[in-house]
């Protein structure tokens, strides 16, 4: 990467730290033409495609993380999260435990929680 593009990934950083993922994918656009196959590239798209509901570009984002480095137990995390905003809670559940079982955070043992209450009342209707 050069000083450039990781001036361009910084600034991205901190936008989406403000919470403006879609000027920090602006951002972001250089240092993914620069840096495609850098996880922490894809990762940080990813987080912004979140945060701007870009969901099918966030799953892309976090699914290339996990090949890039499949024990990113934040990737996991972030897939699962996405997947369950799709509605794709079987999906999300495989995702949110592996990524619970590789680090038992408070954070990820809830959303797990969330998915695994959400599936089972839709199995009792």
């Amino acid at each position: 990467m050069t000083d450039s593009t990781f001036e361009a990934f910084r600034r991205a950083e901190a936008l989406l730290a403000e919470r403006r993922p879609l000027e920090a994918l602006r951002e972001l656009r250089v240092v993914l033409e620069a840096a495609p196959e850098q996880a922490g590239v894809q990762l940080l798209a990813g987080r912004a495609y979140l945060g701007s509901a870009q969901l099918k570009r966030a799953e892309a984002a976090f699914r290339k993380v996990l090949e890039l480095d499949p024990s990113d137990h934040y990737a996991r995390f972030a897939l699962g999260r996405t997947l369950q905003r799709q509605s794709r809670l079987t999906e999300a559940l495989t995702q949110l435990r592996m990524a619970a079982a590789m680090n038992p955070s408070p954070e990820y043992q809830e959303a797990l929680g969330e998915v695994s209450a959400r599936l089972a009342v839709e199995r009792d209707r």
